[in-house]
């Protein structure tokens, strides 16, 4: 495959001082008056032409540090970037918009900054409007518009300017469900036609449908990098480490999808189909769920949860006992089955259940044990009216001739 992007062994040190005397002391004295903070360290990996690379990480993981690098905009302390293409990239908000011109005359000043021709620009400016869907507020100052609206302006600017390489960081997090459903859509589009991105998103089913890798990054350093689901999984356990009080998390060496405390551990997960008796189940059928436990302590008020994700690991439906205000008590050393009876009414396709055991509403509070992709199902077929689409809402339809 071909690399349109290499970063080699970078690293960033920011010197910290107290004050700005310090500094001055620094320079004449020779003597070191600052504190070093690294904000990446011995960063390598590359980007293949039409491939999708997420970076996740939890806040000061240094993921905004290392885009700006590739962008240029900061430079590394060591290694290096090279680059084999245009870059652009959506870091901040208003970066490169004069908040006094209108969003039509700062279509030409953003794209002139990111290396299109006045030419290019002339070509593509109603597509960039038309996908902006500003509509008369294109002539408005940028200062009158919503963080929403400069989104959609800058995001417009970027994808029509068609780079080889597009930097996304966390720019769909602003604005309506209908734009970011649209932006990921032409993002799809525009990756089928080999443009190259680097998406950094804390919505973790976006970076699950869009990316082809996702990088993980903790305290500077790259902490794994791999397929969407493995990685995320990992994620999901940093973060249940960081708020537990106690250093008693762990993930299982042989199973990369199972992380907790192991206090209760889940060994099982089924699901079969109250008519077909077993996983190839039909939409609008009933089925059972079950999660096998086992106690290894004495715990009280804990929460047991399950999520059906589809084949892209996108979270279709999920539910626990907290929010179903059943308390849960467990013994120790004692054996136990959880049953979800559920009307399974989801669209045809394959399926995963994930299980949980933790305290509160969710697994970043106490988690015992969570179990990813604990077990598979397929629905194939439908009980009652056929219906497209992956929810089954069942409608009333009635139909009246209107008297005048």
């Amino acid at each position: 495959m071909k690399k349109v992007l290499e970063v080699k062994n970078i690293s960033k040190i920011y010197k910290i001082y107290k004050s700005n005397f310090d500094r001055l002391k620094e320079i004449f004295t020779k003597k070191a008056y600052h504190k070093e903070f690294i904000a990446n360290q011995n960063i390598s990996f590359d980007l293949f032409e039409g491939e999708t690379l997420g970076i996740i990480g939890v806040n000061g993981a240094g993921k905004s540090t290392i885009l700006k690098i590739i962008v240029g905009v900061i430079e590394s302390t060591s290694g290096e970037v090279i680059r084999h293409g245009r870059v652009t990239a959506l870091l901040e908000l208003g970066t490169g918009f004069n908040q006094e011109m209108s969003g039509y005359d700062n279509v030409y000043l953003n794209g002139t900054l990111i290396g299109m021709s006045k030419k290019e620009i002339d070509k593509k400016i109603n597509d960039i409007i038309s996908f902006s869907e500003l509509g008369d507020y294109i002539s408005e100052p940028i200062m009158t518009y919503s963080s929403g609206m400069s989104m959609r302006l800058a995001f417009s600017i970027a994808i029509f300017s068609e780079p080889k390489i597009l930097i996304v960081d966390e720019a769909l997090s602003v604005g309506d469900a209908h734009f970011a459903a649209k932006c990921t859509q032409i993002l799809k589009k525009r990756k089928e036609q080999n443009m190259s991105i680097i998406y950094v998103s804390h919505d973790l089913n976006s970076l699950k449908l869009l990316c082809d890798r996702v990088i993980l990054l903790s305290h500077g350093e790259i902490r794994q990098t791999g397929s969407p689901e493995e990685v995320i999984n990992s994620y999901n356990f940093l973060i249940s480490k960081l708020n537990e009080q106690e250093e008693n998390m762990q993930i299982k060496q042989m199973d990369k999808n199972s992380f907790g405390t192991f206090d209760i551990e889940i060994t099982k997960v089924t699901i079969r189909g109250k008519k077909s008796d077993s996983t190839l189940i039909s939409s609008g059928e009933n089925v059972t769920i079950e999660v096998n436990i086992y106690s290894k302590k004495e715990l009280s008020n804990m929460t047991i949860g399950i999520m059906i994700r589809d084949r892209f690991g996108q979270d279709i439906f999920g539910t626990n006992s907290y929010h179903h205000k059943l308390n849960i008590d467990f013994n120790k050393e004692q054996a136990y089955i959880c049953s979800f009876d559920i009307r399974l009414n989801i669209g045809a396709g394959k399926y995963s259940i994930t299980a949980a055991v933790h305290s509160e509403d969710t697994h970043l509070e106490n988690c015992s044990h969570w179990l990813d992709h604990a077990t598979d199902f397929e629905i194939a077929g439908v009980v009652g009216n056929l219906f497209t689409g992956i929810c089954r809402l069942e409608p009333n339809i009635d139909f009246k001739k209107v008297i005048k």
